[in-house]
């Protein structure tokens, strides 16, 4: 294919993406299963053309951009809060998968060497961040259960590309250095983790610097990037560059930007991710096609090959079962003192845990990696898939389901010290009053301001009421805000009827129909807003 059929085939794949996400919505399956499945189905088109993944494209295309607005959105208080269970599922978790994955593979594959066993591990032992992101927004799981299951997405490969480096080079050369294998996972973490502190310093510094928002929106593209290839290049983690960079700039980004530039980048990013995320689960149903012609040539290598993935797939999916489930109740029953602090969870904490270890990208691009003299590269490639398509389809589809079945949608948090959304505004309201009444007051005592003076009052006392009520005033609050989404959609026809009439030149159009659409927001965001 030219550049042109290529390009063709992108739009093809982006109008794809939108009709098959409306469809997830209409059948409330999580957009990922039916993009993969979108991808299979376009694969089995007679005449489509054959899509060739780049591992290294694919890898420095997606995965940054991804990463960092995962890093970005990631709330840093809870994330360090549980950052001892995020290890242990990041660091442990990936190891113990990698070894029970390599050793059952050698038990249905005993012609592969153990090395490449444990390569394969490796490659499928890492849950996904893109996959996690994709499958568990929307569903009604506790937040400390989203932040650990997010959290290990965002860290656990650096632990999976380590191994799957040393996996490799050991089935290539028939050495293995376990010494030198810990060192080099400290010193990629370590130096990953500090090169990518010092882009985010850097990158929000530079966005904060600049005054158009446009380029600053350009600036946070191109740090995602540098960070990850700043962080290959100094052969350290790339992608624990790109978090701890994302977590940075999020951190700063509430007293650096302006409210222009973070509205404006919130809007585009989210735009880019979804493009991203689509392209990425279709292509992987797409690469169905050159797996099928691996295959394909061998009728007696696909027998064997089907019970041997099978084996590797319930492997990767009880590993996780049995890593966590001690991790969860022995660690406490161990140690009183944990348990006293950290209480032991619900049962449906664990198995909604153990089940959402969806395998992405990452896992098929460092298939796709493996050189061809690999031992057993056409299985390894062929099984990886095979994880990526039960763990995303099956899996996923199934979390919403298992979450009710648990009642896990009905967990209330521990309670909190911080205050609540409505008693915030009562603080952020009582501030305002206060400026305005230190800026408008007179040597005399009058005021220089009394209309803003009663309009700020009266907020402090609206939301104050309403704090005070604990929801008792929810349908007058609905009727309140109803009233003012009807008030503006009235100011805006009238807006478009003297436009239409030719009373106002379109600049003036502009300028009033972007305050409305502002008042809109606002209106609908408080409106729709959590309580608490």
């Amino acid at each position: 294919m030219d550049l042109a059929d290529r390009f063709e085939v992108v739009l093809l794949l982006i109008a794809a993406s939108l009709a098959l996400t409306l469809a997830a919505r209409r059948l409330r399956m999580p957009n990922a299963a039916a993009l993969i499945l979108g991808g299979i189905g376009l694969a089995l088109i007679p005449g489509m053309p054959d899509v060739e993944l780049d591992p290294d494209l694919t890898l420095i295309l997606f995965l940054p951009p991804l990463l960092l607005v995962s890093a970005y959105l990631t709330n840093w208080r809870d994330f360090r809060k549980d950052l001892r269970i995020i290890l242990q599922l990041a660091v442990g978790a990936v190891l113990f998968t990698t070894l029970a994955v390599g050793w059952v593979t050698h038990l249905v594959m005993p012609g592969l060497p153990w090395a490449a066993c444990f390569a394969l591990g490796a490659i499928v032992s890492p849950p996904d961040a893109v996959a996690a992101k994709a499958v568990l927004q929307g569903l009604p799981l506790p937040r400390r259960v989203v932040t650990l299951l997010e959290g290990e997405s965002l860290v656990n490969d650096a632990t999976g590309l380590v191994l799957y480096r040393f996996a490799v080079a050991a089935a290539l050369t028939g050495t293995f250095d376990k010494g030198a294998a810990a060192e080099s996972f400290i010193v990629l973490a370590a130096g990953g983790v500090a090169v990518g502190l010092v882009f985010g310093f850097l990158g929000s510094k530079l966005t904060a610097w600049l005054k158009d928002p446009e380029l600053s929106v350009i600036v946070s593209f191109l740090v995602a990037w540098t960070s990850y290839i700043g962080g290959e290049w100094l052969h350290v983690s790339g992608v624990l560059s790109t978090v701890a960079c994302g977590i940075v700039v999020g951190r700063r980004q509430h007293s650096s930007l302006t409210a222009e530039k973070r509205m404006q980048m919130r809007t585009v990013w989210r735009v880019v991710t979804f493009l991203l995320e689509s392209l990425v689960f279709i292509l992987i149903g797409l690469s169905l096609r050159g797996v099928m012609h691996r295959l394909a040539g061998d009728p007696h290598g696909l027998a064997a090959f089907i019970p041997a993935a099978a084996a590797v797939v319930a492997a990767v999916i009880l590993a996780r079962f049995a890593w966590i489930f001690p991790g969860v109740y022995l660690v406490r029953a161990l140690i009183p003192r944990l348990r006293k602090r950290d209480p032991y969870p619900p049962f449906g904490v664990p198995v909604v845990m153990s089940w959402a270890g969806m395998r992405g990208v990452v896992s098929l691009a460092a298939a796709l990696a493996l050189p061809e003299a690999f031992p057993g590269r056409d299985f390894v490639l062929a099984t990886t898939f095979a994880v990526i398509l039960v763990t995303v389809l099956v899996q996923g589809s199934t979390l919403a389901p298992l979450i009710k079945a648990f009642g896990l949608h009905r967990t209330t948090e521990r309670p909190s010290t911080m205050l609540t959304v409505t008693a915030a505004r009562v603080h952020t309201a009582t501030a305002e009053l206060a400026a305005i009444e230190l800026r408008s007051k007179r040597p005399d005592g009058s005021h220089l301001h009394p209309r803003l003076i009663e309009q700020y009052a009266f907020k402090v006392g609206a939301v104050t009421r309403f704090n005070d009520a604990s929801g008792g005033l929810d349908d007058q609050r609905a009727e309140h805000f109803a009233t003012v989404l009807a008030a503006i959609a009235a100011g805006r026809d009238a807006l478009l009827k003297l436009h239409r009439e030719g009373e106002i030149h379109d600049s003036v159009l502009a300028a009033l129909e972007h305050e409305f659409d502002l008042d809109e927001m606002r209106a609908r965001r408080v409106a729709e807003g959590p309580r608490h």
